[in-house]
């Protein structure tokens, strides 16, 4: 097994695709029943928000009309995808307590950043998608290539969520991989077509509570047969040392801990590259936000999310720890069960049939809202910023709503062919964090520097963000795996991939910038720190001027509660 030298998720290598035959679930005819009024439920949303779409911004973007706890709840569903859930339960299998970080340093400041400091820039300049902010800050060069690279990046990562919906149907209720493949999706490509955007957020909000019914039984029961927390704690420390009940313990730099990371790494290396450049340019995530009401609520959307994403870790954290004292050799060459069974493992061993249908039903609607996500980003993308942008300019806006509705399609089947060239991955964990190492931490930079520093000129965005992807690749593609360099893992090289695409990008764009000229001072209104639009001064709406409605006092509130839910791990 390889030993990680990074804060990627090395811990769920080989991802659902070593689940053990015997994990093969007993259910009967009351889970398939809660599993089909799932799907009849979710095409039901589906041909409900078909009626609220009359135009190219209804399908795209839900007609900027979504109240913030509708938007919030399904922007931190989009990332609730079961690879993570899996991923992270085995991660907490392997290496305990440390998994914490992955969403109090990894997640809650980036997505509070993107609340209060982003979130005015892109919905005040009313851009429909992310590549389309490129557009406005430098030049079409910045805007083509974005979209180009979201666009390839979305169908991909699409792909991966239904390879691995394939792959753990298969292993826990002996479907057919490729039955999986084609079901799960026709039902994403029926609803996101029905109804847009909307149906895609809706189902999300409820794919959220079925995810926390199914996780929620788990955890419960789990912690019951071990004897409650002091019973679970005590026999990790037995098992494992103290440090595996700890989230800072052994990381001391120079110290040896079986993360391979220490509290430096873990600040700047997850905490800033890494989580930064996915929650604030990622347009999976952002669009979510985009389609809120105004601005308040746009701002609302990250940071309503920041407050379960605080108390989801429990809940993927806690089945993995007692899968660790349940099955004592779990994941080492004398057990037939690999650290990414221990959530399939619980299900089987503690949940009755008919909770057992939840548990299924949560995993696939885990699978479909990440796959969903990516999806309705892509068509957006797509649609707007390259057919629109380049190829059909100024057409009636019902062609815009056709169109989008058919490169949906095309998107699904495209994504139904990355799912079989996923499959090539023996670790689907390792090949998400290289995709997002080539795609999202170069626009990050991009967008980091053009936001922050007025001198950025038009043409260095173009030419930051193809030098961070190219160098991201080249570390990859021909140091790493040409064993150029010595990386001890394939996440260890997606961390070194990340960093050399944030500094190639960064030292390219001022290179460029010192020789090219400046976008017009003018025009950077709204767009640069410092500067205002007039969308960025809309007034706040009825009922959004209360103050528990603050996007400051939300904001630091999910800090100081993420920074104060460390403390009982620190000691």
């Amino acid at each position: 097994m390889q030993t990680p030298t990074n804060l990627a998720t090395d811990p769920a290598a080989h991802l659902a695709a070593d689940l053990a035959a015997e994990l093969r679930l007993p259910t009967n005819w009351l889970d398939y029943t809660i599993l089909a009024i799932y799907f009849v439920v979710v095409l039901g949303i589906g041909f409900a928000a078909r009626r609220s779409v009359r135009t190219s911004l209804d399908f795209f973007l839900s007609g900027r009309s979504l109240p913030a706890w509708v938007t919030g709840l399904a922007f931190v569903a989009a990332n609730l995808g079961a690879t993570e859930i899996l991923g992270m339960a085995a991660n907490s299998a392997q290496y305990g307590v440390y998994t914490v970080h992955w969403y109090w340093i990894g997640a809650i400041p980036a997505m509070v950043f993107l609340g209060l400091v982003m979130m005015p820039f892109y919905y005040g300049s009313k851009v429909r998608s992310v590549p389309e902010f490129l557009l406005l800050r430098f030049d079409k060069g910045a805007h083509l290539l974005s979209s180009v690279l979201f666009a390839f990046a979305a169908v991909l990562i699409a792909g991966v969520n239904l390879y691995a919906l394939a792959i753990v149907v298969e292993a826990l209720l002996g479907w057919p991989e490729w039955v999986s493949i084609v079901v799960a999706g026709a039902f994403v490509l029926a609803y996101i077509t029905l109804g847009g955007l909307s149906s895609a957020i809706y189902n999300e909000v409820l794919q959220f509570f079925v995810i926390l019914a199914a996780l929620i039984p788990l955890t419960v029961l789990g912690l019951k047969k071990v004897g409650g927390w002091d019973g679970l704690t005590d026999s990790l420390t037995a098992s494992h040392g103290s440090d595996f009940t700890t989230a800072w313990g052994g990381t001391g730099i120079g110290s040896d801990n079986p993360l391979g990371a220490n509290w430096l790494t873990i600040v700047l290396g997850l905490g800033f590259v890494l989580s930064f450049g996915y929650w604030t340019t990622n347009f999976a995530e952002v669009q979510r936000a985009l389609s809120a009401k105004n601005l308040s609520a746009a701002q609302r959307t990250p940071l309503i999310a920041a407050f379960p994403k605080i108390f989801i870790v429990f809940l993927v954290m806690i089945p993995g720890l007692v899968a660790a004292v349940l099955v004592p050799k779990i994941g080492t060459p004398g057990s037939d069960l690999q650290y990414n069974d221990a959530i399939p493992y619980l299900m089987e061993d503690l949940l009755p049939n008919g909770v057992l249908g939840i548990a299924v039903t949560g995993l696939l609607a885990a699978f479909m809202a990440g796959m969903a996500a990516n999806i309705s980003s892509f068509n957006t993308v797509f649609t707007n910023d390259i057919w629109g942008k380049y190829v059909k300019r100024d057409e009636e806006d019902a062609y815009y709503v056709r169109f989008g509705r058919l490169i949906t399609a095309i998107g699904v089947l495209a994504s139904i062919g990355t799912a079989f060239l996923a499959s090539s991955f023996s670790n689907i964990m390792s090949y998400l964090q290289t995709l997002f190492s080539f795609f999202n931490v170069p626009m990050f930079v991009v967008f980091i520097v053009g936001m922050f520093w007025k001198r950025a000129s038009m043409k260095s965005g173009f030419w930051g963000l193809l030098a961070g992807t190219t160098a991201a690749m080249v570390n990859y593609f021909v140091l790493y795996k040409q064993d150029i360099i010595g990386i001890p893992s394939d996440q260890g090289a997606n961390f070194v991939s990340a960093i050399a695409g944030f500094v190639a990008g960064a030292v390219v764009m001022f290179a460029v910038s010192l020789f090219t000229a400046p976008k017009p001072e003018a025009e950077l209104r709204g767009l640069v720190y410092g500067t205002s639009s007039p969308g960025m001064e809309e007034p706040a709406g009825s009922g959004d001027d209360a103050w528990y409605r603050s996007p400051a006092l939300l904001g630091w509130g999910a800090i100081i509660l993420a920074a104060a839910c460390y403390i009982p791990f620190s000691f």
